[in-house]
């Protein structure tokens, strides 16, 4: 067992300790988050569906680290947090995979352009609960405290900003097509304005608070 396994899993035993609403639970899931991403061992990719991906992870994983809630807890004993983790994230990036060929299969017999950055998350339940990284982002989105994410919006809607459809992609996130029906313009435009836009935000966001190098 390396030195870095060593200190997660003791970190790990730690924060199972305290009951999954304390303040405790909360610092300490982020504290292995972050030692995790440091490490540079978590697999990453430069996908469109990456982060998405790493999302559906950490909801993961505040949800089966301490106690099996959607799937087996983890089990140290078994395998290091970082295997457990990678196994899990490589899993959620070939359904994203599958799901775009699916798409693109339905949609090219009668032209229609495949959306891209359709979220597996649209097809699944919300989890009982939002992982504290989840909440800091959140809290950040709606604060907007410089207001670049107010002030960026697709052209000539001044409604349908970068702050709007980050909200609305957290978790329990709202789908593409149905933002599109409610907001009255085609899935391609939210979804190739998200992309070229707002993910800049979130990336940068992530980056400041140690989740991403």
């Amino acid at each position: 067992m390396t030195g870095l396994d060593e200190q997660l899993r003791k970190l790990i035993a730690e924060t199972c300790k305290h009951s999954p609403k304390s303040v405790e639970r909360r610092k300490g899931f982020t504290q292995i988050i972050r030692l995790i991403q440091k490490s540079g061992k978590l697999w990453h990719e430069s996908t469109p569906d990456y982060e998405d991906a790493w999302q559906h992870t950490m909801t993961f994983l505040y949800l089966n680290l301490c106690e099996a809630r959607t799937a087996a807890q983890y089990d140290p004993d078994k395998a290091s947090i970082i295997t457990w983790l990678n196994f899990y994230l490589k899993g959620r990036l070939k359904d994203y995979h599958r799901k775009h060929q699916q798409q693109q299969q339905r949609y090219i017999s009668t032209d229609i352009p495949l959306c891209e950055n359709l979220n597996l998350l649209d097809t699944l339940e919300a989890p009982p609960d939002i992982p504290p990284i989840l909440e800091e982002v959140r809290h950040w989105a709606q604060t907007d405290a410089t207001g670049e994410l107010r002030n960026s919006h697709v052209r000539r809607r001044p409604d349908i900003t970068c702050q709007l459809l980050i909200l609305s992609r957290l978790p329990p996130e709202t789908n593409w097509e149905q933002l599109a029906k409610e907001l009255g313009v085609p899935v391609s435009t939210l979804s190739s304005f998200y992309e070229r836009n707002c993910r800049k935000f979130l990336r940068n966001f992530a980056r400041s608070q140690g989740y991403l190098e």
